[in-house]
């Protein structure tokens, strides 16, 4: 339902990289010019070749180009833009930057800043949820002010709980205190590292306590409103195969709730309800911890585009960030609008894999010049990227090289394509976490759907020995120089199994692609 009059003529996109590409594409598609912003450093960002101009943040750290709000209202203000696109991470959930751009003449493309200041809170956050109605974990309603509170509340709510910070994500400010004989000791020493990482990383060292599940899941619901209470939930996700609190894998629809489907029906309504309470404007996810029976427990709403949107896009059809456009021109939406029989529904089954400049299992940082690239394609396969032969991956940045994403007609569908997506993907140059999702799609519980957020801890000794097995069957083939075998015989000539390789009769791998994924999997430079 429409009811605008405003069209955007330009957009500056205040970000980097993958979503400033995505961004670009949808605005080229809706005949929306593009300003895109760089630091001098990031002065090769693919994300400038899709932009139709360009304006520079000068030299710098963070804090003085991408994070730095006066200079992007001064871009927007020489750019003349009459809309601006935050993308996610930097400054997409800072209420003082969606000020400055209506300061500077702009459409924010994202919530009112009074929405992104109450759910920036967490603790405000849960205040708002639990006044309507929505489901919380045990926990303390604030944060502590000292250790002995801190006790109190562990005492009150049962060991294990989990030390929180209240102003932050991505898990830092975050701490597991299991209790036992040492609780105390264990609970002084984690209340004063999270409350000294949230101050470091957020400058609040504010940190709350709640009960922590012992096998939790992560699930969460994409929602989009109009800001005038329309609007609701576009479906759900699930994102519990994590390190370190942050996210490797994202699947929609969630597998618990597919076993579950009167909790998945309570838990997309709680978000539609939010949604036209809230009066919220623009996309949107509100996550929640869910135990193995269902039953689930509100943990934050993050006020922006999630990097896991093409899950959703891929099983509803629709262009989140299109939507986003649409509503902030003022196109207001119905109940029900998103979903209803007679628009999107939720078809298939679509998972997406972040491959990380890091070690496979270690999460240690790689940097480097991309030497070679082969990005995966075919049926149903989707790359989001915004590297190149020759792009210099920096460290300062976001580790993510690229989002791989599939869709299938059912969940077994889509990891075997997410298998054969990962198998066809060539980074050369870069150490990547490619060899992590070699083993992940053929790990058997990880295939069945049966995994909560502590499976990579549980599954590291099988995941490391299928990664193991693979590059024991792949390198003799280096060693014993398959690949130039291959390249040395003359056009159309059939290379059998077994020959120069030493693989067996019946292999159907050629040693181009064995060499190749070896070559990904050791993270050759």
């Amino acid at each position: 339902m429409r009811t605008s009059t405003r069209r955007f003529k330009k957009l500056l996109i205040a970000n980097r990289g993958e979503i400033a590409v995505r961004i670009a594409r949808t605005c080229r598609n809706l005949g929306i010019r593009t300003i895109g912003i760089y630091s001098e450093q990031d002065r090769r960002s693919l994300h400038l070749d899709f932009c139709d101009e360009v304006v520079s943040l000068g030299e710098g750290p963070l804090s003085e180009t991408y994070l730095n709000i006066p200079k992007i209202a001064e871009a927007i203000g020489r750019s003349r833009a009459d809309a601006v696109h935050p993308g996610y991470g930097f400054l997409s959930e800072r209420a003082a930057f969606a000020r400055a751009v209506t300061g500077a003449g702009a459409v924010f493309v994202g919530p009112s800043p009074e929405s992104i200041e109450a759910m920036g809170d967490k603790i405000e956050a849960k205040r708002r949820m639990a006044a309507m109605g929505v489901p919380l974990l045990p926990g303390t309603e604030g944060g502590v002010k000292d250790f002995s509170e801190a006790k109190k509340a562990a005492a009150k709510i049962g060991y294990p709980v989990l030390l929180k910070a209240a102003a932050g994500g991505g898990g830092k400010g975050m701490r597991i205190v299991r209790g036992g004989k040492n609780s105390e000791k264990e609970l002084a020493a984690s209340l004063e590292s999270a409350s000294r990482e949230a101050k470091n990383y957020f400058g609040d060292g504010t940190v709350y306590v709640e009960k922590f599940l012992e096998n939790p899941h992560h699930v969460e619901v994409q929602v989009l409103g109009d800001g005038h209470g329309g609007g609701g939930h576009v479906f759900d996700r699930e994102c519990s195969i994590q390190r370190r609190h942050q996210k490797l894998v994202e699947e929609s629809p969630a597998p618990l709730l597919m076993k579950h489907p009167k909790a998945k029906e309570r838990v997309l309504e709680v978000a539609t309800q939010v949604v036209e309470r809230m009066k919220y404007a623009s996309a949107g996810t509100l996550e929640f911890l869910a135990g193995d029976g269902g039953g689930f427990y509100f943990l934050e709403m993050n006020t922006r585009l999630q990097v896991e949107h093409p899950v959703t896009e891929w099983v509803t059809g629709l262009d989140l960030v299109e939507r986003q456009i649409r509503v902030a021109e003022g196109e207001r939406l119905k109940s029900g609008e998103l979903t209803g029989a007679k628009k999107a529904g939720q078809r298939g089954h679509s998972i997406e894999a972040r491959v990380y400049a890091e070690t496979p299992f270690e999460y240690l940082p790689c940097g480097g010049k991309v030497k070679a690239l082969r990005l995966p394609c075919g049926p149903f396969v989707r790359v989001d990227s915004a590297i190149y032969p020759g792009y210099e991956v920096l460290t300062d940045y976001d580790p993510t090289l690229l989002k791989l994403s599939v869709w299938g007609a059912d969940r077994a569908q889509a990891v075997a394509r997410l298998r054969s997506a990962v198998d066809e993907l060539r980074i050369l140059g870069v150490g990547s976490n490619q060899g992590f999702f070699f083993a992940l799609t053929r790990e058997k519980d990880f295939i069945e759907g049966n995994y909560g957020t502590p499976y990579i801890d549980r599954r590291m000794k099988d995941l490391k020995a299928i990664h193991g097995a693979e590059m024991a069957r792949l390198l003799p083939l280096l060693a014993h120089g398959a690949i130039e075998a291959v390249r040395a015989r003359p056009a159309g000539t059939l290379v059998k199994a077994g020959e120069k390789a030493g693989e067996k009769a019946g292999e159907a791998r050629s040693a181009w692609e064995s060499s190749a994924r070896a070559a990904a999997l050791r993270g050759e430079r």
